[in-house]
């Protein structure tokens, strides 16, 4: 008898305490549910990339976590990256009528189709032209100036099947994505950035159209005024690529951005050489100010990015990245070249890479992060 008395007391005890333990694992998972999410549990799941449908049921929920952060200081950086990372099992996808709405909402701001570049036909000889930043000054375009514009816009609406932008973020360093790049339609650069042997297996070689800061030419290459093969020879690892520099921005980058074409026709280089209008420039500043992207200036590869989405039909970046770790937490580089850090409050880079982040988990644009298989 003590030993059934003890037994059943032993049953109660352990069911007790089972009851118990149950209880506070259901308490806890509840508490993590509502401080992390309902993907708490699946996202410390072991999935490779990109195995998950993009339009599944979990990656609507992994996206929607992008999407819900409708301001970059709403989370800490390390929960913005976490919710990234977690993004990545899901293979993307475009949304055709979201790229379509955002297209048609950019195409009517701004037309890159019709003003990306000062042209003949959109800048006649004898008019008069606004810089982009000195709204005080105004060129008047004379005919010898006129005689370097193209007669049209060299690209049209939705040209390019796939394009592929590439920033110059040391987050493609050790990506292996060069390959999936050089198989683009149509490849931006930014700023005439190296595309050697030593880089290539990484950002590619392939350019169709590479911007120039007239800032680089000064700096490393005294205005042009001196000697100017140093500089052509710089232009010829891009092969035929054209050339667009801001030579409107303000007055100082008038003169310089000319000297490129001047030295270019001097090599009898059939190289494009173009101008961007200074008022698509404005333009394009005031809607992505409404998008949260407040700066002095527009980085080289959003005004890209923008071009691009009205020019290609998918969009791929490459290369875009404003934090000094990448998404699991590792410390990178500036560039991918090198560690110069920019002008600090020039450019509004995280904010820049936050709406990227919105338009991929949207499947606006694909935003590359990690390495290419």
């Amino acid at each position: 008898h003590l030993r059934r008395a003890f037994s059943s007391r032993d049953l109660l005890g352990n069911r007790s305490l089972c009851f118990i333990f149950i209880c506070a694992f259901g308490l806890v998972t509840l508490l993590q549910q509502i401080l992390y999410g309902k993907n708490y549990i699946k996202r410390y799941l072991e999935r490779p990339d990109g195995s998950l449908e993009f339009n599944s049921t979990s990656c609507k929920e992994l996206r929607q976590e992008i999407t819900d952060v409708k301001v970059l200081t709403m989370v800490k950086t390390s929960e913005l990256f976490e919710r990234w990372r977690n993004l990545q099992v899901c293979k993307w996808a475009q949304n055709k009528e979201q790229a379509e709405n955002f297209r048609t909402s950019l195409s009517r701001c701004c037309n890159a189709p019709s003003f990306l570049f000062t042209t003949k036909r959109n800048t006649p000889s004898g008019s008069k032209l606004r810089y982009e930043v000195d709204t005080s000054g105004i060129l008047h375009i004379s005919p010898e100036i006129f005689k370097m514009f193209p007669d049209d816009m060299p690209y049209s609406k939705s040209q390019f099947k796939k394009c592929a932008v590439i920033g110059n973020g040391g987050i493609i360093k050790n990506s292996k994505c060069g390959r999936e790049i050089d198989a683009a339609d149509f490849v931006f650069r930014c700023n005439i950035p190296p595309i050697s042997d030593m880089y290539s297996e990484d950002v590619g070689s392939k350019t169709d159209l590479v911007t120039v800061n007239p800032s680089i030419i000064t700096e490393r290459f005294q205005k042009l005024e001196k000697w100017r093969k140093p500089f052509y020879d710089v232009l010829r690892n891009y092969e035929n690529s054209s050339v667009v520099l801001p030579a409107f921005y303000n007055t100082r980058n008038t003169d310089v951005s000319f000297r490129v074409k001047y030295m270019l026709d001097d090599f009898e280089s059939a190289r494009g050489v173009f101008f961007f209008h200074p008022q698509y420039l404005l333009n394009v500043q005031r809607f992505w100010a409404v998008q949260g992207v407040r700066a002095k200036r527009l980085s080289s590869g959003l005004m890209l990015v923008t071009a691009a989405m009205e020019l290609c039909e998918q969009v791929h970046l490459y290369g875009f990245w404003a934090f000094p770790m990448n998404p699991s937490g590792i410390f990178i580089t500036h560039h991918y070249y090198d560690n110069v850090k920019p002008r600090p409050g020039f450019h509004a880079m995280p904010y820049e890479i936050f709406n990227f982040m919105h338009m991929h988990a949207r499947g606006i644009v694909h935003v590359h992060t990690g390495p290419c298989r």
